[in-house]
């Protein structure tokens, strides 16, 4: 269609030309004494027009040649920036693929180009970025070289670059940086330096996945316990691990900052640290207990701690796994002397709704001997003797028996008791 306008068109250029020219009679007199030139119109609108091509195609060359040495400078800054941004590339893919050495070699290839770039004058407007990079390849290099003094130098001129005159040009490439200096610290075993270098960032870049991920390794590393578990909550929030793996971190840290108590006074501070959902979990609240226990503090505070596990426990016999259904009997074990009747009937009642729990039988017997009712409690412990398979709790058991054997006066029971736990102890 375009075509066909562009022909129309033309046909018109040509019937006009040929209406006007075709019977133009002007003529044109030119006087230059003792001459006289007589000139038709049509030939002098020729000559005008080729005298204007001429003029025009003249002009054209003469600003071409005049503009040869700007070009040609043009050409080899155009040349050195090529090369400038094929070093950088060789140093990212070097550094991709472990040669560390060219890697660093080509950064600082880089550098050089650009120096060069702006001693001849020509300013790039990503020349700031280009340095920041060139020298964060060259720490990184030097990082992986484990060359400690070379990384810090780069390192430091990294940011140095990432700070304009008076105003922060490019505040991403700065946190980025930092974000690498303080997995470096890290690398290095140097916890606290990646803490100080985190604090730096400001609030909002604090928060970012990747920093509250070098936070929680740093504040493992370095002992802080509670800070770790905060972290450890917000990477959650954020969605940075699975479920079961942030509540796998969450459980190991929060039974970490238990395990730090060294008397009941902290231990409650730890507990009260805590968030809800971590205090119901059955891991913590069995290992808060346990504490307890071992550090002879409040054991009826254990057992309220231990409530929430024990209804889970209860409910669903399969909701615990064994280990923890044993360490559960012991922890409420080590409180029997002073367990409340409320407690007496959980058990009991436990005990009767889940008659082949051989823990029940086994916790069942036990809160029965405190009682000083021998029969029955000598019943539940044969019966868990059979089927206990953690073996403390299986000794534990025999040694009851044998205990309830010497009371009654029965040494022949007695004496197969005690080489029951014996053989226990023996394996």
């Amino acid at each position: 269609m375009r075509a066909a306008l562009w022909l129309l068109a033309l046909f018109a250029v040509a019937a006009a030309v040929a209406l006007f020219a075709g019977n133009n009679q002007g003529t044109i007199t030119v006087f230059w004494p003792p001459w006289r030139v007589d000139l038709s119109l049509n030939l002098v609108l020729v000559i005008l027009l080729a005298a204007f091509v001429l003029l025009h195609l003249a002009l054209r060359g003469l600003a071409a040649l005049f503009s040869l040495p700007t070009q040609a400078r043009q050409w080899r800054l155009q040349q050195k920036e090529r090369m400038l941004h094929s070093a950088l590339l060789d140093a990212m893919v070097q550094l991709l693929s472990g040669r560390f050495s060219r890697a660093r070699k080509a950064a600082q290839a880089a550098l050089v180009q650009e120096k060069t770039l702006a001693a001849l004058g020509a300013s790039l407007p990503q020349s700031q970025q280009v340095r920041v990079l060139s020298h964060l390849l060259a720490a990184e290099s030097a990082q992986a070289l484990q060359d400690r003094p070379a990384r810090d130098a780069h390192l430091q001129q990294a940011l140095n670059e990432s700070v304009e005159r008076n105003v922060l040009a490019s505040p991403e490439t700065r946190e980025g940086v930092q974000l690498r200096a303080a997995r470096w610290a890290l690398e290095d075993h140097d916890p606290a330096g990646a803490l100080t270098r985190l604090e730096e960032l400001p609030q909002g870049v604090q928060r970012r996945t990747l920093a509250l991920r070098i936070r929680l390794k740093a504040a493992r590393q370095d002992g802080r316990t509670l800070e770790a578990l905060e972290t450890a909550r917000l990477l959650a929030k954020h969605r940075a691990f699975s479920d079961g793996a942030a509540q796998s971190i969450v459980r190991g840290l929060a039974t970490e900052l238990l395990s730090g108590a060294h008397d009941p006074a902290q231990l409650l501070r730890a507990w009260a640290e805590l968030d809800a959902a971590e205090r119901e979990m059955p891991e913590v609240a069995i290992h808060a207990a346990q504490r307890m226990v071992a550090l002879r503090g409040d054991l009826s505070l254990a057992r309220g701690w231990l409530l929430p596990a024990w209804e889970r426990m209860v409910s669903q016999p399969r909701g615990l796994g064994d280990t923890l259904r044993v360490k559960m009997a012991r922890a409420l074990e080590a409180g029997l002397d002073s367990v409340d009747a409320d407690w007496l009937a959980r058990i009991e009642t436990a005990q009767r709704n889940n008659p082949r729990d051989p823990n029940l039988q086994y916790l069942a017997g036990m809160a029965c001997m405190k009682r000083q009712l021998w029969g029955k409690a000598q019943q539940l412990l044969m019966q868990a003797g059979l089927g206990l398979q953690d073996t403390e709790l299986y000794r534990r058991a025999w040694l009851a028996l044998a205990e309830l054997a010497e009371t009654r006066g029965d040494e022949e029971q007695a004496a197969a008791a005690w080489k029951r736990a014996a053989q226990t102890e023996k394996a």
